[in-house]
């Protein structure tokens, strides 16, 4: 089955307002015409202006995070109101930097994906093993663990607006990256899942990136595998001289 490509570049915490602004007009102008879907997040102290640029471009503007509740006494924290204010159409949820460094838990990660799809964001639900869990086997049951907590309480139909990122730890801003069968596979592992937990149909059309060291030199062999749909590309999404290419890798 042949899904739109998805690809999008999470900017992490990098760029000033003024030099997310130049990346992003520099995308907008460099991926004109371009077919696949498109977005990038950049720190939440830029939206507002990359919100500008983007606007009426092919490209969508997303979100790093988000908070688990509307509003409310919660210091430091940004609410899905506020991202939807500023043209925010699609947020991450679950990266593994917010699971491992911030301590975020699945159930946590939940109410996030449940509020979002409720406030009418697209999300892009990230699971992923650490090289610990590769090397000791057990890769699949803590992705599927993952998913199953994630997706806890979302019916057939709000997962259309749910795109899975799969991350594995080991391959983020290491160089390492998941070769594209052992990516392939584990994107083959999640639909099993979700047809276990919906329907085939619904495995079959969903859109499975994989985030984890993606460079111009080793996306057109992810995106050959036949369940790799995308693409969630850290370090590599911040110049426009590698991010241009990862997006038209069909060009």
């Amino acid at each position: 089955m042949k899904r739109q490509a998805f690809i999008a570049g999470n900017w992490k915490m990098h760029k000033t307002t003024g030099e997310a602004v130049a990346l992003a007009s520099g995308l907008v102008d460099n991926l004109r015409g371009v077919n696949h879907k498109i977005m990038i997040a950049p720190p939440f102290t830029a939206l507002q202006a990359v919100s500008e640029v983007v606007k009426g471009s092919n490209i969508l503007l997303g979100a790093q995070n988000m908070a688990s509740v509307r509003e409310g006494a919660h210091t430091g924290e940004v609410s899905v109101l506020m991202l939807k204010d500023l043209g925010v159409s699609v947020v991450i949820l679950g990266h593994s930097e917010r699971r491992l460094i911030y301590g975020e838990s699945d159930k946590l990660i939940n109410e996030k994906v449940k509020l979002a799809l409720e406030e009418g964001l697209e999300v892009i639900l990230c699971v992923g093993e650490t090289l610990e869990q590769r090397e000791a086997g057990k890769e699949n049951a803590v992705v599927e663990e993952q998913l199953r907590a994630g997706l806890a309480g979302i019916t057939e139909e709000q997962l259309r607006n749910i795109t899975i990122a799969y991350e594995p730890v080991w391959a983020i801003g290491t160089g390492k990256t998941a070769s594209p069968q052992d990516a392939d596979n584990m994107h083959a592992h999640i639909r099993k899942v979700v047809a276990e937990l919906y329907s085939q149909t619904a495995a079959d059309s969903l859109i499975i990136q994989y985030g984890g060291s993606v460079k111009p030199s080793n996306v057109k062999d992810l995106m050959a595998m036949e369940n790799i749909d995308g693409a969630l590309v850290g370090g590599a999404s911040l110049s426009v001289e590698n991010f241009v290419p990862i997006v038209t890798f069909d060009k």
